[in-house]
């Protein structure tokens, strides 16, 4: 088991990057790889997630335990996949999640990618009494405002995406960007915000 990676960002996609060690370049799948652009030439330290299928044998990468756990939790919940459990994360921050989860914010948890109404119900009564452990030591500051903001952050990247489709770009041109102004979502970004800044990634290509 691989529980963490330490070595140079040699560069990153997006949805993965690459740190070498002991020359090797590992390839970590992220929530939002761009979160590490400005590490990228230095010295950085991941928080794994090894997986392995029958055809495939993956490590996810995170920026702290606790949000690697947290991954592994939301794993634990039927129809929620690696892709599943790195949308929801790259849509808001674990403190968002847990609060939302209990507090049984069906309308919130829906707001991410690929999660309906029955899955959200499902998450809420698999994990509502798992997350106790995450409460004292990292979430324990977190304010309902906090939530809020994650609501509205969530709402506008939603509509700028719907605005981007409308305006012709295929979901596979969206993906690739989707992370960069889902950051800048959580940053307080609006929607002409996000439209803008998507429209010149494409522009960039």
């Amino acid at each position: 088991m691989i529980d963490f990676v330490e070595g140079t960002l040699a560069y990153l996609d997006t949805d993965f990057v690459v740190v070498e060690a002991g020359g090797i370049g590992y390839r970590l799948f992220c929530p939002n790889p761009y979160h590490f652009v400005r590490f990228e030439g230095a010295r950085t330290k991941l928080y794994t997630h090894h997986h392995v299928r029958e055809d495939a044998i993956l490590l996810y990468g995170f920026p702290t335990r606790e949000e690697r756990d947290l991954f592994r939790k939301l794993l634990d919940v039927s129809g929620i996949g690696p892709k599943g459990g790195l949308a929801i994360l790259a849509a808001a921050t674990p403190e968002q999640i847990v609060m939302a989860v209990q507090q049984e914010n069906v309308a919130y948890l829906t707001k991410f990618p690929g999660i309906g109404k029955k899955t959200a119900q499902r998450l809420i009564l698999d994990l509502k009494d798992k997350l106790t452990a995450f409460t004292p030591s990292a979430f324990q500051t977190v304010a309902a405002t906090e939530l809020k903001a994650g609501e509205t952050a969530a709402s506008a990247l939603q509509e700028a995406v719907d605005a981007l489709e409308a305006l012709g770009y295929s979901d596979l041109e969206i993906q690739k960007v989707r992370g960069t102004l889902s950051e800048a979502a959580k940053n307080g970004a609006g929607v002409e915000q996000l439209i803008k800044q998507g429209l010149a990634l494409f522009m960039r290509g």
